[in-house]
């Protein structure tokens, strides 16, 4: 019958491009074991970057030169791991925390959960994906993920995302920003400065050093005070505190932290 021949034919269509698909994602997925070692010549937002830049008639010059860990000031490295994932070094790329909180804020609005990204969830969106919320780039950055934290060290990681991360228009890592915005290599970035930085992340557009916005300075001063509590961080991260502190809290322990509001990421941000 003719119905049954179209339904054989569309259902061997779909199998035919189900299977190009799976062709051309696993010829192009990335080796993320190569990152090891090997840093990234470019990222898919750099690239996103460039292209907006040129269609708009402007020019697509980034600012970006790599910084290995060690010249990176532990401050940054702290300002960022408590404003974007305090629980960085107790999950395994996804924070349970995050997304209650996520879906409790949801279901009290009324609205859409908002992102509940860690910082592995973050470079595996920056170096690979796009800023789309579609069921199949979530998974292609739930697979990523997972990836991440098996094939590298939490430093690593940190590594590759305070040298690709976007800290302003056209500014990516951590010492093209030092040198922009307080004309000091990475390693020389103070408390405050490093704040400053850590706060623009959800908006790098629009908030970054030296705007106005009351918004941006308060969660700077929300920033520093996370920092100030968060003391087990010097222990992962290199430095050393006034007081050192004696141990590490439990990850339960951290939900009991000063709250750092959500801030939605800015609608001309790819994050």
């Amino acid at each position: 019958m003719r119905w049954r021949k179209a339904a054989l034919v569309a259902a061997g269509g779909v199998v035919v491009v189900t299977a190009a698909a799976t062709v051309v994602t696993v010829a192009t997925w990335p080796d993320v074991a190569t990152l090891q070692r090997a840093n990234p010549a470019t990222t898919a937002f750099m690239a996103r970057y460039r292209e907006r830049q040129r269609a708009a008639g402007a020019s697509d010059a980034i600012a970006w030169e790599w910084v290995p860990w060690e010249s990176i000031s532990p401050h940054l490295k702290r300002a960022v791991v408590a404003a974007e994932d305090l629980e960085f070094f107790s999950h395994h790329g996804f924070s349970t925390s995050e997304l209650r909180a996520a879906l409790r804020e949801a279901w009290e609005e009324r609205e859409a959960p908002r992102g509940a990204s860690t910082i592995t969830q973050q470079l595996a969106k920056n170096l690979w994906l796009s800023p789309s919320r579609s069921p199949l780039r979530k998974l292609r950055e739930a697979v990523l993920t997972w990836q991440l934290e098996r094939d590298l060290s939490k430093r690593r990681i940190l590594e590759l995302y305070l040298n690709v991360v976007e800290f302003g228009p056209g500014i990516y890592g951590a010492r093209a920003a030092a040198e922009h915005y307080f004309g000091k290599p990475a390693s020389q970035l103070g408390e405050h400065e490093s704040a400053q930085l850590a706060a623009g992340l959800p908006r790098p557009s629009r908030w970054h050093p030296g705007v106005e916005s009351p918004a941006y300075w308060g969660y700077v001063a929300e920033i520093e005070r996370r920092m100030g509590v968060a003391e087990f961080l010097w222990r992962h991260l290199g430095g050393a505190p006034e007081i050192t502190p004696l141990s590490e809290p439990p990850p339960a322990a951290l939900e009991s932290l000063p709250t750092v509001p959500p801030v939605a990421p800015d609608s001309s941000s790819d994050r």
